[in-house]
């Protein structure tokens, strides 16, 4: 009996010891990961590859989720020190447990160490990188989640069409289907557009009118700092795509915002017709053949994309109001100081995390800056809406010390124009290396069925459309008015 007990107590002793040196580790995480210590080298990443995309040095963050290693280090060793001190067990042997936890504490901190001794640590040639990807696209049969893995740290710009349209299903991973199901797509696209978009205002009704009307506004105000979205054929062709989705999903229709979500497919597609800046484009260079290519294609991405987050554009937009007020519980998991200081400032998330879900950022960073953001989007695959919670708390918190200093008003007018206007692929890649640390450490456990185990606070009180336009005129976070 005594020895039962004095086991029992040594059990719980070393619990107590885990929980401690994983909290002290996590914060010491943290604190590394607000952007105040980092030179630009990622922290989580299976393996170096590169990518060249405008000339970025950094390393980026990989989709198979695993801490950073040395670059001369072994990544096979970091992965299993990961899953042996991230993961949950049941384990009866708790001593396992704790020196497994101990291996992963020691290994993330001499990883975050390495972080801070290095600005650009040493990276494999570009055509390493390269090649992997050639080898995925060459295959018959694509294994999408290689595909993903690769794509989660950005894709070669050349080959960023096909991995998109691979990615978000819209092309078959078959390459013998491919070429005929991109065709049929292509071409119920035009059969829509004859049916939908080019007939006169008569055939339409009062609803089809006023929608067409508020997407033909929009449309100019599209990316106003990029010159190629103000030609008349860009912004044409931005209205026949928007206005044919929106007739075919009458459950949301037409939401300001949406617009934002074609621009990178439209560039991207652009892309394999047009060469050089996208300041030196001109839809007039490209045949009216290959612009109805470019249209179906980003008509049936933005389709395949936003399946996956109707609700977050159906009336009073339950998902944005679901996934604020989750990034408010995460930065308050994260971060409490800044958390309690937006409170008693009176800040509400939904008076500026609402453009964020709505627009996903593009309104937020450069533009050239998007697309890079994007191939981790998509590499998420259904995961994203979920993820995006986390992009969003480590690019909020990017600015902690600053937001402290702040009073209600001041903090406002810092979220309306938040200071990224110099961010290079080095701050985006931070981003999402602390979203996915961030991930990783809160990500709520499964159920036996493999669900979700949510806490108890997690249920949200969701606003009516005209509660959520009040606070949004409030601050001028996003324009509601038609």
């Amino acid at each position: 009996m005594n020895n039962n007990n004095s086991h029992g107590e040594e059990d719980e002793r070393n619990n107590e010891d885990l929980d401690s040196r994983f909290n002290q580790t996590l914060k010491n995480v943290q604190g590394l990961l607000k952007g105040r210590s980092i030179p630009g080298k990622v922290l989580l990443t299976r393996k170096p590859d590169p990518l060249d995309d405008s000339g970025l040095q950094e390393q980026s963050p990989r989709y198979q989720r695993s801490v950073s290693q040395n670059d001369a280090g072994t990544s096979d060793d970091m992965d299993k020190s990961v899953e042996g001190g991230v993961r949950n067990t049941n384990d009866s042997d708790s001593n396992t447990t704790v020196n497994e936890s101990r291996s992963s504490t020691s290994k993330i901190e001499n990883a975050a160490t390495e972080v801070q001794n290095s600005a650009t640590g040493t990276r494999a040639t570009d055509s390493a990188r390269v090649t992997k990807f050639s080898r995925e696209l060459s295959v018959q049969t694509i294994i999408l989640e290689r595909l993903r893995e690769l794509a989660w740290s950005g894709v070669p710009p050349y080959m960023r069409p096909n991995v998109w349209r691979l990615l978000l299903g819209y092309a078959p991973s078959n390459s013998d289907r491919r070429e005929g199901a991109l065709r049929r797509k292509r071409v119920e696209y035009l059969d829509c557009v004859g049916q939908f978009y080019d007939i006169p205002d008569t055939e339409r009704s009062a609803d089809e009118i006023s929608m067409l009307r508020q997407i033909s506004v929009d449309c100019p105000r599209t990316v106003p700092d990029v010159a190629f979205f103000q030609q008349a054929q860009v912004q044409k062709s931005l209205e026949r795509i928007l206005y044919t989705w929106a007739i075919r999903h009458p459950a949301s229709g037409y939401v300001q915002g949406i617009n934002d979500l074609v621009t990178p497919f439209l560039v991207v597609f652009l892309s394999e017709y047009l060469e050089g800046s996208i300041d030196s484009w001109s839809m007039s260079d490209i045949p009216s053949e290959k612009i109805s290519n470019i249209e179906a294609d980003c008509y049936w991405c933005l389709s395949k994309l936003l399946d996956g987050m109707q609700d977050h554009y159906t009336f009073a937009q339950p998902g944005i109001q679901r996934h604020v007020f989750k990034l408010k519980e995460l930065v308050r998991r994260i971060d409490e100081p800044v958390s309690r200081h937006m409170e008693d400032q009176g800040l509400e998330f939904l008076q500026f995390a609402f453009r964020w879900f709505n627009c996903l950022l593009i309104r937020e960073i450069p533009f050239h800056l998007v697309t890079r953001l994007w191939d981790t989007y998509l590499a998420e695959g259904d995961a994203l809406p979920d993820f995006l919670v986390y992009i969003f708390a480590s690019f909020l918190l990017t600015w902690s010390d600053e937001l402290q200093k702040l009073d209600f008003q001041e903090m406002v007018m810092f979220l309306q124009r938040l200071p990224t206007q110099n961010w290079t692929y080095q701050e985006l890649e931070t981003v999402l290396s602390r979203a996915y640390v961030w991930h990783t450490y809160f990500i709520p456990p499964m159920d036996a069925l493999g669900y979700r185990i949510l806490p108890v606070q997690s249920c949200c009180t969701y606003r009516s459309a005209d509660m959520i336009m009040a606070v949004l005129n409030q601050t001028n976070m996003f324009d509601t008015t038609v």
